[in-house]
């Protein structure tokens, strides 16, 4: 941990923050109301709405060169629309790339929401709705960490510019393009990602490390067409029972990961006590947790395998038929130092390589994205860990976390040498991407209050 930094008011910043905070928490529960959803089936005139409504918001900083871009998919496709803004920085001083994300994810069964889930409700220390945590508090965050700073500081020189992508939830289609189109734009000495989670309500964390992803479509045939399951059943196993053969051939005994190529790696230096995760993840009584190892090295620095859909009659349409073909869809998350190709070459070559009675099986790679690993001696990260204690008055942890970021690849190839922040607001009851997804309205302060002193501190003793 870096020594106190010279010549930072803490308190004149805390203090700004704090002023305007029920201002800042009013902006943020306007976004929620903007169901801006970047999938095909929601409108995209939301996702419009919304980067207009951001827009303003950045403008409320004094930044007059705020532009709403977008750039094409590899497909030709248009891409979402993005907030780019830029404060450009003094004569010595560094630039500051702010990023987070205006679209959300869809707001799924709202049957299971306890509040309407596009309209933002306080219910004790927490604010609730969609985007109120993942990614709207992020874009909250940087705003008014400016505004702060700009109020608090006289001679505040660093360049700032806001990126606020508008697909992220969708999988970043066309970023990379994004990112070769407006490369001069989008160029900085550091770049604070504001999509990632604390380690508990009060403790703030630095996220260190992420998991990569590889995803895959897995299609299983064994009939030209379905046949009567009492005529026919015995000699034919059907296409869902070939699937269920396959995916078990996923985990060993233990639960743990067992496709041959995927590197698991045991070096978490952070302990995770098995009940604090028990209850952070809701595991019902009785279920015995899967692989082995510290439970830090589990959810961080080994692979994960989920079957996140598959495509089979319902219940309710079920009928005696043998069921000729069906899909699933196979989720790995990747430790770092894993390649993300070879990842994906090593899950279809486990498939491939399965006895399943000859059916037909294809698997197409959907979905790839590289892990990422922080250096956490560079400045920018020691100033980053500096902030977070002087605004939560408690050490942070540095963490790993389970879920990726796969466009982090892409930054750090297009700006070479950058050096790369991972924050966020979330704690681990915020429950993003499922019903009732909230905030911890403290921490969100907090969280403001830390990357204000990030500002200042890069101010005074750059990089």
């Amino acid at each position: 941990m870096t020594t106190p930094a010279d010549h930072i008011d803490v308190d004149a910043i805390a203090a700004r923050v704090r002023q305007e905070f029920s201002r800042t928490l009013d902006e943020l529960k306007h976004l929620v109301t903007i169901p801006s959803v970047a999938w095909e089936a929601f409108d995209p005139a939301e996702l419009t709405r919304s980067a207009e409504a951001v827009s303003e918001l950045v403008r409320s900083t004094g930044i007059d060169d705020v532009r709403i871009l977008s750039a094409a998919t590899d497909s030709g496709a248009p891409g979402s629309p993005a907030v780019v803004a830029r404060r450009p920085a003094a004569d010595g001083k560094p630039t500051i790339l702010l990023y987070a994300h205006h679209d959300v994810q869809p707001p799924g069964d709202e049957a299971l929401w306890n509040t309407p889930p596009f309209v933002a409700t306080e219910v004790g220390e927490r604010l609730y709705g969609r985007g109120a945590a993942d990614d709207k508090a992020g874009i909250m965050v940087h705003i008014a960490a400016l505004r702060a700073v700009l109020d608090a500081v006289e001679d505040f020189g660093v360049g700032v510019t806001f990126f606020f992508e508008g697909e992220e939830e969708a999988g970043s289609p066309s970023f990379r393009n994004f990112l070769e189109e407006y490369r001069d734009l989008l160029a900085a000495d550091v770049i604070v990602i504001a999509d990632s989670s604390n380690w508990k309500v009060g403790v703030p964390a630095l996220t260190t490390s992420l998991r990569g992803v590889c995803a895959a479509e897995v299609s299983v045939r064994v009939l030209e067409h379905a046949v009567h399951s009492g005529m026919f059943g015995g000699p034919v196993l059907d296409a869902p029972t070939i699937a269920a053969r396959l995916i078990s051939t996923f985990h060993d005994d233990d639960g743990a990961v067992a496709v041959p190529g995927l590197v698991a790696q045991e070096i978490a230096e952070v302990d995770y006590p098995e009940q604090d995760f028990r209850r952070d993840a809701s595991v019902v009584d009785g279920y015995r947790l899967a692989g082995s190892g510290a439970l830090a090295d589990r959810l961080w620095n080994k692979p994960a395998l989920s079957i996140i859909g598959m495509d089979v009659p319902t219940v309710a349409m079920s009928s005696n038929t043998l069921v000729p073909a069906t899909r699933f869809k196979v989720s790995v998350r990747l430790a770092p130092g894993q390649d993300a190709a070879s990842a994906g070459e090593a899950l279809r070559a486990h498939v491939l390589r399965q006895d399943v009675f000859g059916a037909e099986v294809e698997v197409a790679i959907t979905e790839s994205g590289s892990p990422f690993a922080a250096d956490t001696s560079r400045p920018a990260a020691q100033a980053s860990l500096w902030a977070m204690e002087q605004a939560w008055g408690v050490a942070p942890v540095e963490t790993g976390i389970g879920g990726s970021i796969p466009f982090i690849a892409d930054l750090m190839e297009v700006f070479e040498g950058v050096q790369i922040l991972v924050t966020g607001v979330e704690d681990p009851d915020s429950r993003a991407h499922s019903a009732n997804e909230s905030l911890h309205i403290g921490d969100f302060e907090r969280a403001i209050t830390a990357e204000a002193l990030l500002l200042a501190r890069l101010n005074s003793h750059g990089m």
